[in-house]
């Protein structure tokens, strides 16, 4: 049976070994069954984080502030056990690919698949991509680890299967 991890690396300053299956309980997975057809808003990061903190601040002052309460739920993840075992889920790309430090010539991504086949696409496209990781509550191990589909969707019906490794050049 081959590893059902897959390898973010080439002209990168930290490679990374990625295994797919503990992103089921990751906070930034999607649903594949909607990500492609609702409409996604996109908020600057450091924009929202100021209105979160700001928010912070003003209900402290209103209110006043308290100890955390060891009994609250408040920091606790729920998670749907029926939705995990039947849903769809994908990953966005973009964070893995950040988090390996492309050098600055980067400019492609090598895609590669079972059986040796390679796919080059541009870097530009790859940081918009949502790597696929459960279909139906199910591993992908007969197609997998992750499927590769595009940010617009435009493959959601043949996503690109069996990638083993991800090569930045």
């Amino acid at each position: 049976m081959e590893e059902f991890v897959i390898f973010i690396e080439g002209n990168v300053d930290h490679p990374l070994t990625i295994d797919p299956s503990v992103w089921i309980f990751d906070e930034r997975k999607v649903d594949l069954t909607t990500y492609f057809t609702e409409e996604r808003i996109v908020e600057d990061k450091d924009e929202a984080y100021t209105k979160a903190i700001s928010a912070q601040w003003d209900k402290e002052i209103i209110e006043g502030s308290a100890p955390p309460n060891p009994n609250s739920n408040d920091n606790k993840i729920h998670y749907n056990k029926e939705e995990l075992t039947t849903g769809s889920f994908g990953m966005p790309l973009a964070p893995f690919l950040q988090n390996v430090k492309p050098n600055q010539d980067v400019r492609e991504v090598l895609v590669e698949q079972g059986g040796g086949t390679i796919q080059t696409i541009p870097l530009s496209e790859a940081m918009e991509m949502v790597a696929g990781f459960s279909k139906e509550g199910k591993p992908l191990i007969e197609t997998g680890p992750i499927h590769l589909y595009y940010g617009d969707g435009r493959n959601i019906e043949e996503p690109i299967t069996h990638v083993r490794k991800l090569v930045l050049k």
